[in-house]
């Protein structure tokens, strides 16, 4: 069996075209899936937010669709274990695979031998696309509120407490983070594919050298952070000196560079270390979010406007609307691309969680029906997630009903207080209970974090049912997170409402400080589909609250016929 998985050598969520070889191989263009090759199967492992695209994707195929469960258990290898014979063989790219993904192969695999050389792609992919070779830019502090180097100081306080001499950073927003740059590697991700490793005195970033420009390298290295190759890493690793101490995350770094490290050094198996420090936003930052989300609510309702008109016209189609917001988010300042592909669903569209609407295929919305939009912007100053459901036209008992047990769940995860600690599986349950009363869930998890002007998905934290590692994960005073509970119908219509939460402290007592959340995204829930009796006076009391911020921040941006068009959609109910 040969196993191709999703993401790159840095264990990236969304990869450059050279690395997406499971696209390539299954023709599934969702973003997150497993395949694996047998000599009598081709089967790719992906989770329910892409069971409808899957099975629409691969319908012509060979491919085979097999189901996560809810959890998003490695079920492909209990499928290998199924189906290989004691003796078998199982290969997987060694550049792809990390060191935990390794181990637990192994463990899984019994006496099945795990070959972790040959990247078999490189070898049947003959118009396989090249390497990323943009060049990076710097991220301006006045945006970041930190120096590279204040964000260094912080790394190596950490480094010592862990004894750590040296510390490998893999991870491609960690790195772009930590030495306050950016790049253009990876699409809506400002990333470049580098290496770094950071001493008590210096650190070196490994990357394409073609890809830093002169000025940039001599600021960095007056910062004593040197330039080496991508191709150099493995080399350097392997000539630390005796006695070295590495500290780097299982996790995220891949066998392939694992093996480089001397066995005369030791190797400290732990978080990266910046993805906790940039998860939580500093003053810089947080403030700069607030105006972007202004920004981007005065994008959204620009969009809003022209569709409500348009549709009185003609059919608009869902390409069209994607195409559309792109081109009001650009005409804001500091405007860089959008952080991750619009999703547009008309009626059954939106009932697929991360449908992608294509110019051949997409549907046109016209009469009555729902649309759920879901979208973000890079910004220098800032990332945005927002999503939004819209009826056009009179919606179904059935259908208000839906809506208001999402916007239940939406409302009470932002009015939680919670004592410092709480972890992101004990909260996660307020955003549906109300469905569940219902008989009705969703299997997508309730919310992720977000980056500055970096990754829309960013961890530690994740509000998400079970154990897994991001859910179990206390949520910080200063962390971004989304906050996105939803509904599917299929082939009928999706609902998803989606604010991004900054989490701020609220009291301490004698049982400790509490924090709560603060909802940052700025533009309007739809009333229209809200069963407003289902409300209970605390929840209305907060959506009217949040419609008149909404409208608080917004009017400064706006003339007087887009004024009046937001103050018909923050009316009190």
């Amino acid at each position: 069996a040969y196993i191709i998985p999703s993401n790159d050598p840095h264990q990236s969520e969304y990869v450059a075209d050279y690395w997406n070889g499971r696209e390539w191989i299954s023709g599934f263009t969702g973003s997150a899936g497993t395949v694996v090759i047998t000599q009598d199967h081709a089967g790719l492992w992906t989770d329910s937010r892409y069971f409808i695209q899957g099975e629409e994707e691969l319908a012509d195929s060979e491919m085979v669709l097999h189901r996560l469960t809810p959890d998003r258990s490695p079920l492909h290898i209990e499928w290998l274990k199924e189906n290989l014979s004691e003796n078998a063989v199982v290969g997987m790219d060694g550049q792809c695979c990390s060191v935990a993904m390794r181990n637990g192969l192994e463990k899984a695999l019994g006496n099945r031998q795990l070959y972790l050389e040959d990247d078999l792609l490189e070898l049947v992919w003959e118009d396989r696309p090249a390497l990323p070779r943009a060049p990076i830019f710097e991220h301006d502090v006045k945006y970041a509120g930190q120096s590279r180097l204040q964000k260094l100081d912080a790394i190596r306080e950490q480094m010592a407490n862990k004894n750590a001499t040296h510390h490998l950073i893999v991870a491609l927003d960690d790195i772009a983070w930590t030495f306050n740059i950016r790049g253009r590697d990876v699409d809506c991700n400002p990333v470049a594919y580098a290496y770094a490793l950071v001493e008590e005195k210096q650190a070196t970033l490994f990357i394409n050298t073609e890809k830093v420009p002169a000025e940039l390298k001599q600021q960095l290295e007056a910062d004593h952070i040197f330039i080496k190759n991508y191709s150099e890493t493995k080399s350097t690793l392997h000539n630390l000196p005796k006695g070295s101490a590495i500290l780097l995350s299982t996790s995220e770094t891949s066998c392939d560079v694992m093996s480089a490290i001397s066995p005369h050094c030791a190797t400290i198996n732990g978080q990266s270390i910046a993805m906790r420090l940039k998860a939580v936003k500093n003053p810089t930052e947080i403030a700069h979010i607030r105006g972007t989300m202004v920004k981007d609510g005065v994008a959204l309702l620009k969009l809003y406007r022209w569709l409500e008109e348009e549709v009185q016209k003609r059919g608009v189609k869902e390409t069209e609307v994607a195409e559309k917001l792109a081109g009001f988010r650009a005409e804001q300042p500091h405007y860089f691309g959008e952080s991750f592909p619009a999703i547009v669903g008309w009626k059954g569209n939106g009932a697929i969680v991360h449908y992608h609407a294509e110019e051949a295929t997409c549907a046109t919305i016209e009469g009555d029906g729902i649309l759920l939009l879901d979208s973000g912007g890079q910004y220098h100053d800032g990332t945005t997630d927002t999503t939004r459901t819209t009826v056009f036209g009179t919606p179904t008992p059935e259908q208000k009903r839906d809506y208001t047990m999402v916007l239940k769940g939406n409302i009470g995860l932002s009015m939680l207080q919670f004592p410092a600690g709480t972890r992101g599986n004990q909260m996660e349950i307020l955003a549906r209970q109300h469905l569940w009363q219902h008989g009705l869930n969703y299997g997508h998890g309730t919310g992720h974090g977000v980056g500055f002007f970096l990754n829309v998905h960013e961890g530690p934290q994740s509000l998400g049912p079970g154990a897994t590692a991001r859910a179990a994960e206390s949520v910080e005073l200063g962390m971004l997170t989304s906050n996105e509970p939803g509904f599917y119908k299929t082939d009928e219509y999706g609902i998803r409402i989606e604010n991004l939460i900054l989490t701020i402290e609220k009291e301490e007592t004698d049982f400790g400080k509490f924090y709560g959340f603060e909802t940052m995204t700025l533009f309007p829930i739809d009333t229209n589909l809200i069963q407003v009796d289902l409300l209970t006076m605390t929840e209305r009391s907060w959506l009217n609250d949040y419609h008149s911020k909404v409208l608080d921040r917004l009017e400064p941006q706006l003339n007087e016929a887009e004024y009046a068009w937001l103050e018909e959609k923050c009316k009190a109910i």
